[in-house]
C-alpha cells in the first residue's frame, strides 16, 4: 500500500520545509521507491497565478498548465519527477470545489461544514496523486505554521489520514527552529517543545522532528528533546545550514532521516544511491571558472521571484564548471545608454527573465541594446524575448515607437500583441499555460543547444510575437529559430552575427535540473565563460 508522509512547520515560517520535503524525496528515490511530492497551501487564492511576486515569489508551471507554489520547482529539481495539477492545492481551490458542489445540489440540502465536508475534500485531493501516479510514497508539505487559524482544516485532514490509510502507512515530520542565544552561548529547545505540544493538541503525534539550526545539536539536547516530545532519539534529525541547497539531502541522509522514515513506515531500508548527486555537488563546490551574469528585472528586491531562473543558471554553471555570480540589476535604474554601460559593462552575460506590466520596460530595452551592440551574451525569457524583439525593431529596423500593446496600446508598431482569444477580462488561469511543441530551425544556436528538431517547453504568457511583422523581421536579419507548429506562433528568436543573443517565449527554467542543466542555460553559461576567459 502507498505510504504517506506529512511535513508540518513550527515556531516560525520560512524554515525550508520545501527543501526538506524535496530532499526527503531524493533520499527515498535513492532507495528505489517511486516518490511524488505535493504542497497544500492554506491561503484562499485559487492558485498563485494572480499573486504579486513580492508576496509569493515566482509562480512555477507544470506540464499540464498548473500555476503552482515555487516549492514544486524544488520537488521537480530534486526528484526529477513531472508534477501536475494535483500536486498543489490551496484552501481557495478546496472551498471553491465544495461550494460549487453545494450550489449544484451535491449535498442534497444538507448543511455544509468545515468538518466533514472541507476536510473530506482535502483528503480526496491528497489521495488523488496516488490514483494518478501509482507512487510508493506521497510526501505532502502543509504550508504555513502550526497554530495558524487557516491551516486548521489541513491539520485535521492529515490527522484523519492515519485512520484512513493505517498507522503503519503514515508518518508525520515536524520541522521547527532551534534558536541559538549568543549571550548565553546555548541552543534553546523550548520553542520546539511548545510547537510539538501545540501539534499534539491537534491530535497529531510527530514521528520525526527535524531541527533547523545554525549550530550542531549535541547528544544531550537530542535526548532532552526526545524525552519531552516523546520521540525516539534516532528520530531527532538536525537540519544544519548548508553551503548550497543541493548539499541538504546529503546532510539529512548522513543524519539518518531516510533510515528514521523507513523505520516508521516499515520500509526496507536499503542504502540510498546518491553517487550522481554527490558528484554534482562536488562539481558545484569546485568550480574552475567564475562568471558574472547581470539579471535585469522588475522584482529583483525579492530573489525568490526569479528562483527557477537563478537555479537554472547555477545548473548551467555546474555543467561548465563555473561559479555563477548574479548581479541583481533593477530595470528602472537603467535610464539611458550611459547608465547601461556603467552598470552592465562588467557583466559576462545579461539575462532578462519574465514579468508583467510596463514598469522597467525601457530599462530592459536599453539592456538588450547594450548586449547587442557590445557583443555580450544575452538570454531573454518570455518578456525577455519580447524585449529583444522590440529593441531590434526600434534600433535595427528603424520602427520608431515599436512596442508591445501590453505596454502601449496605441503603439504605431505593435510587434508584440495579444492573440484574438486572449481579450477576456478574467486574468487567472487564462494565459497560454503548460507544455507546447516547438519546431526548431536547423543550423541555429537553439538546434546546437537541444540537438533536436522538436522540443517541448512550458509557457506562461498572454502576449505573442506579432506575425504581421514576421516577414519584415526576417528581411532585417532576425532569425526565427523556433515556431509552434500547431498555431504558427514564434517561440524563439536569435540575433545573427552576435556571439550568443537569443530569446524564447517559453520558460526553460522550469525543466532544468542540477545534474542535467537546461540546454539553453548550459549554452548561455558556456558563452559567458568563453567571454570571461577572453
Amino acid at each position: 500500500m502507498t505510504k504517506y508522509i506529512f511535513i508540518t512547520g513550527g515556531v516560525v515560517s520560512g524554515l525550508g520545509k520545501g527543501i526538506a520535503a524535496a530532499s526527503l524525496g531524493l533520499i527515498l528515490e535513492g532507495r528505489g521507491y517511486k516518490v511524488i511530492n505535493q504542497k497544500f497551501d492554506p491561503y484562499l487564492n485559487i492558485d498563485p497565478g494572480t499573486m504579486n511576486p513580492y508576496q509569493h515569489g515566482e509562480v512555477f508551471v507544470t506540464d499540464d498548465g498548473a500555476e503552482t507554489d515555487l516549492d514544486l520547482g524544488h520537488y521537480e529539481r530534486f526528484t526529477d519527477a513531472t508534477l501536475s495539477q494535483s500536486s498543489n492545492t490551496t484552501a481557495g481551490r478546496v472551498y471553491l470545489s465544495v461550494l460549487n458542489k453545494e450550489r449544484e445540489g451535491g449535498f442534497h440540502g444538507g448543511t455544509v461544514q468545515v468538518i466533514p465536508n472541507i476536510t473530506e475534500e482535502i483528503l480526496r485531493r491528497m489521495l488523488l496523486s496516488t490514483e494518478e501516479t501509482g507512487a510508493d510514497i506521497i510526501i505532502t508539505e502543509i504550508g504555513g505554521t502550526v497554530g495558524d487559524i487557516e491551516s486548521l482544516p489541513f491539520m485535521e485532514a492529515i490527522r484523519q489520514m492515519k485512520y484512513k490509510v493505517g498507522e503503519e502507512n503514515s508518518c508525520y515530520i515536524h520541522l521547527t527552529l532551534v534558536p541559538f542565544m549568543k549571550k548565553s552561548d546555548e541552543l534553546k529547545t523550548k520553542p520546539t517543545q511548545h510547537s510539538v505540544k501545540e501539534l499534539r493538541e491537534l491530535g497529531i503525534k510527530p514521528d520525526v522532528i527535524m531541527l533547523r539550526t545554525e549550530h550542531a545539536i549535541d547528544a544531550n539536547t537530542r535526548k532532552r528533546l526526545a524525552a519531552f516530545c516523546n520521540v525516539d532519539s534516532s528520530c531527532i534529525i538536525q537540519n544544519l545550514n548548508a553551503r548550497s541547497i543541493y548539499e541538504v539531502p546529503l546532510q539529512l541522509e548522513d543524519e539518518g532521516l531516510g533510515s528514521a522514515v523507513c523505520k516508521v513506515l516499515g520500509l526496507k531500508n536499503t542504502p540510498s544511491q546518491l553517487d550522481e548527486w554527490k558528484k554534482m555537488v562536488a562539481r558545484f563546490n569546485n568550480p574552475k571558472h567564475k562568471v558574472k551574469i547581470a539579471l535585469v528585472g522588475k522584482y529583483v528586491e525579492l530573489h525568490d521571484a526569479y528562483l527557477s531562473v537563478v537555479e537554472s543558471l547555477v545548473h548551467g554553471g555546474i555543467h561548465n564548471e563555473a561559479e555563477v555570480e548574479i548581479d541583481w540589476v533593477k530595470a528602472e535604474e537603467l535610464t539611458d545608454e550611459a547608465t547601461c554601460a556603467a552598470r552592465l559593462s562588467a557583466a559576462d552575460g545579461i539575462i532578462v527573465p519574465g514579468g508583467f506590466g510596463d514598469r522597467g520596460i525601457e530599462g530592459m530595452i536599453c539592456a538588450a541594446r547594450f548586449a547587442r551592440t557590445s557583443g555580450i551574451p544575452y538570454f531573454g525569457i518570455c518578456l525577455g524575448m519580447q524585449i529583444l524583439v522590440i529593441e531590434y525593431a526600434r534600433n535595427v529596423m528603424g520602427l520608431a515607437g515599436a512596442n508591445s500593446t501590453e505596454i502601449e496600446k496605441a503603439t504605431p508598431h505593435p510587434v508584440i500583441d495579444l492573440m484574438p482569444d486572449q481579450n477576456g477580462k478574467i486574468l487567472g488561469g487564462t494565459l497560454r499555460l503548460g507544455k507546447f511543441e516547438c519546431a526548431v530551425k536547423p543550423g541555429t544556436l537553439t538546434e546546437k543547444a537541444y540537438g533536436a528538431k522538436t522540443v517541448w517547453e512550458r509557457h506562461r504568457h498572454r502576449y505573442e510575437f506579432n506575425n504581421k511583422y514576421r516577414e519584415d523581421f526576417a528581411k532585417a536579419g532576425l532569425v526565427i529559430a523556433g515556431v509552434n507548429p500547431e498555431r504558427d506562433l514564434v517561440e524563439i528568436c536569435e540575433v545573427p552575427e552576435h556571439p550568443w543573443m537569443l530569446g524564447v517565449q517559453f520558460h526553460p527554467e522550469f525543466k532544468s535540473r542540477p545534474n542535467k542543466a537546461g540546454p539553453l542555460f548550459r549554452e548561455f553559461v558556456r558563452a559567458t565563460v568563453e567571454r570571461s576567459e577572453k
